[in-house]
């Protein structure tokens, strides 16, 4: 039996390298790729497959910021029978809970070995779960906190309306406005809230406000 798969990422290399490693599998055959959310459904819509192999934090065709557990819940919502095989580089505790929440087959690190990739596909394609080392490590070091939250430092009262109006859609300066606050103060409290919440683009912060339940 042929496995099909479709890749979804953002950055070409990353989808040329995955391409390249599992054209090295007979029972493996990549029937796609999408770079963006939006490109990614399309493809779903147009072709059939067997699992999906896809980064959470891809922006939109126009450069917007995209919610990677609401495309992933419109993906399960749409195919359920599709395995999910999530690819990223995000090592948040809290996103990694979040991202297993919504029903995903397997999680890989980006620092893992590409040979992993062909095991959590073959054992996604038989409804087996696989997690790479890094991501258990990520997840088992912070096994003691309740489900869906990780160790962080608290949020300022500002540092929190910052991030609350940012995941609500705002720019920064849009927020400025709003809050009537200088621009760079508020960039400085939206990347001072991500260091705290141990995000590192806005993508991740997206995902960690939903996951926790911060808007």
């Amino acid at each position: 039996m042929i496995l099909r798969v479709i890749l979804a990422d953002d950055h070409p290399f990353v989808l040329l390298g995955t391409r390249v490693s599992l054209a090295a599998h007979a029972d493996v055959a990549v029937v796609g790729e999408a770079g963006s959310p939006a490109a990614l459904l399309d493809l779903l819509r147009r072709t059939p497959c067997d699992v999906l192999v896809t980064d959470l934090t891809m922006p939109e065709a126009d450069g917007s910021t995209a919610d990677g557990l609401r495309l992933l819940t419109r993906v399960r919502h749409g195919w359920p029978a599709l395995r999910i095989v999530v690819l990223t580089g995000l090592t948040n505790a809290a996103i990694l809970r979040a991202i297993l929440a919504e029903g995903v087959t397997g999680i890989l690190n980006k620092i893992e070995p590409m040979d992993e990739l062909i095991v959590a596909i073959r054992r996604a394609a038989c409804g087996h779960a696989y997690l790479g080392k890094s991501i258990l490590d990520a997840i088992a070091a912070t096994s003691g906190d309740a489900p869906g939250t990780a160790a962080r430092r608290p949020l300022s009262p500002r540092e929190a309306e910052v991030v609350r109006l940012f995941a609500d859609g705002q720019s920064i300066s849009g927020i400025a406005r709003t809050l009537g606050r200088d621009i760079r103060t508020v960039s400085r409290q939206k990347r001072d809230a991500m260091v705290k919440l141990g995000v590192r683009n806005d993508a991740g912060l997206f995902i960690y406000v939903r996951a926790n339940g911060l808007l």
